[in-house]
């Protein structure tokens, strides 16, 4: 059956209420017959208003600057992976901004985060991005003062010009720090909440999903020529796949994405994988679905529906690949594009095919840097194996250049808009972006967190 999808809103439904036609994501898990975690089942929606937003918000500096003053110096961010520093003395650097935090395992085994910035003359410890060195101090590269792992002070060289300094009044500066997954979170405000209270619903739901048990089997950082917001906020959506992605039509359902708002600082996208977009005209074949996943569709079995016989062949292939039984593992675990979004700036993806992490950080009011991180199940009876390097792509580099990146071409083209959208927003007469109700839903709720910290 052919859908109109461009007939006119009803507008005598409740604002919010308004759905695409066709089967819902939970009609199309009803459809697939199997069992699938509790959380999947879940719905939560709230209508948040429709008025605009204003284009100042990506193109104003006045306006990057109160971020940075107000929200990214208050908020819970994931700085590493615990195997980034596995052992006593690793450390690793993450900068937002101006700020530049020192994330380090002490003798003690725990995972402290202080300000990376020596107390004497401001010298930074480490560089950006450093990690692993298990030195069994903190020592500056400028003047050789020297810290234990714990923050308190080791070594002044030349002591005696100092008898103002002590053990009690020059020490590192501490911030908070905690961990859910596998992530290091670290939160530069004192007075910040736990981080348990700050994920919501996440640790619940990912108690079927553990992120602790992955490794990092590939890294990318990408520069890309946009604000961060702008670049993060085509990652809060399936409605962009009919046009920046119209390879993907037979085997993404698009338009019928399930949108959850569990809080002000959690969301959720679903989309389902293996079956057809409902803007297609006209109907595709079970045979046409296998093709376009990547299969030969002379060998999906008579009666059979591509998108289960595909997620089959997978917990078979991943099985044998990452050393883990898959066969528990429902076709939507399998398959389907699962997107937890944290403010500011994370996304998880707990599913098996596409097992992505994402974050992105301001570099300037033009341009952020977007990083992607491949989660891959730890084998079974096997170590951990040691995190991937990570590749550094600048404006102009392709995902293509990522040796073994299957989704490179789809991140090129979501990558390639956003220097258009950035000088779009800047030229627009009307100054404001008009979203949808509900499938952009996550990017109004994700302003109006901003706004609670910049008010």
């Amino acid at each position: 059956m052919s859908l109109d999808l461009t007939k006119a809103a009803d507008i005598d439904l409740p604002k919010g209420e308004a759905r695409c036609p066709g089967p819902s994501y939970q009609d199309i898990l009803n459809a697939d017959g199997d069992q699938v975690p509790e959380a999947m089942r879940s719905e939560q929606y709230a209508f948040l208003g429709d008025e605009d937003i204003g284009f100042d918000r990506y193109i104003s500096e006045e306006f990057a600057h109160s971020e940075i003053d107000q929200m990214w110096s208050r908020t819970w961010q994931w700085a590493c992976r615990e195997e980034h520093i596995p052992a006593k003395g690793d450390r690793y650097v993450y900068d937002v901004g101006p700020y530049s935090i020192l994330v380090v395992r002490g003798d003690d085994m725990q995972i402290r985060a202080f300000v990376n910035s020596c107390p004497h003359r401001g010298m930074q410890f480490a560089a950006e991005g450093s990690t692993g060195v298990r030195r069994p101090t903190i020592r500056c590269p400028f003047h050789g003062m020297t810290f234990n792992l714990d923050g308190s002070l080791n070594e002044i060289p030349c002591r005696w010009d100092f008898p103002h300094l002590n053990e009690e009044n020059f020490r590192l500066t501490e911030i908070r720090s905690d961990i859910w997954g596998g992530f290091v979170f670290i939160n530069m405000d004192p007075e910040a909440g736990p981080l348990a209270d700050y994920l919501e619903v996440v640790p619940e739901h990912f108690k079927l999903w553990p992120m602790d048990d992955r490794y990092v089997a590939m890294h990318t950082e990408k520069v890309l020529p946009a604000n961060w917001k702008m670049a993060m906020e085509a990652f809060l959506e399936a409605f962009h796949v009919l046009e920046t992605h119209s390879q993907a039509v037979q085997t993404a359902a698009d338009a019928n994405a399930q949108y959850d708002i569990f809080g002000k600082n959690v969301s959720r996208f679903i989309h389902a994988i293996g079956k057809p977009s409902p803007h297609l005209k006209q109907a595709v074949s079970e045979k046409q679905i296998f093709a376009k996943l990547g299969r030969d569709p002379e060998m999906l079995p008579d009666g059979a529906e591509a998108r289960a016989h595909h997620a089959q062949l997978l917990r078979e292939e991943y099985s044998a690949e990452f050393g883990v039984d898959l066969s528990d593992k429902s076709t939507a675990e399998m398959l389907d594009s699962i997107e937890y979004f944290v403010f500011p700036n994370a996304f998880f993806f707990p599913g098996i095919n596409i097992r992505l992490c994402y974050r992105f950080r301001p570099i300037d009011v033009d341009h952020c840097l977007h990083e992607i991180l491949i989660l891959q199940p730890v084998p079974q009876g096997s170590e951990r194996p040691a995190p991937a390097k990570p590749i550094r792509l600048e404006v102009d580099d392709s995902y293509t250049s990522v040796p073994g990146f299957a989704l490179a071409d789809i991140l090129d083209q979501d990558t390639d808009n956003l220097k258009m959208q950035r000088d779009g927003a800047k030229a627009s007469r009307k100054g404001a972006q008009s979203l949808g109700n509900y499938q952009e839903a996550r990017i109004r709720r994700m302003h109006l967190t901003l706004d609670e910290y910049l008010s």
